[in-house]
């Protein structure tokens, strides 16, 4: 039986997005592809989703952008983690550690 694709939790996509960008520069669908493929095809980005919060991450200053060559030969937008984007990343990722082990103890005491 085929897994149904998930909608991501709020506040998750900051998360992956600055995970997949800590493994190294991507452009935007490369991002979503990453965190597709990653997921095992259970997690899908839509484009909708994905610029705004590309755009919002940047604002914040942890992602940093600059124009490239896709492979396919196509000018391409990448986004690069900065220093501040990888101490975001640890806060978010301990956050996340924090929030699936309360919910475990929630499902193990229901």
């Amino acid at each position: 039986m085929a897994t149904p694709k998930q909608d991501l939790l709020q506040g998750t996509l900051d998360l992956l997005i600055l995970k997949t960008l800590s493994l190294g520069p991507q452009h935007g669908w490369g991002v979503a592809q990453r965190i597709r493929q990653m997921s095992r095809d259970v997690l899908e980005v839509n484009q909708g989703s994905l610029y705004p919060a590309l755009h919002r991450l940047e604002e914040q200053g942890w992602i940093d952008s600059e124009w490239g060559t896709s492979e396919n030969n196509r000018r391409a937008r990448f986004y690069k983690l900065t220093a501040t984007g990888r101490r975001q990343l640890t806060r978010e990722e301990q956050s996340w550690v924090q929030f699936v082990s309360a919910v475990g103890q929630v499902l193990q005491n229901a």
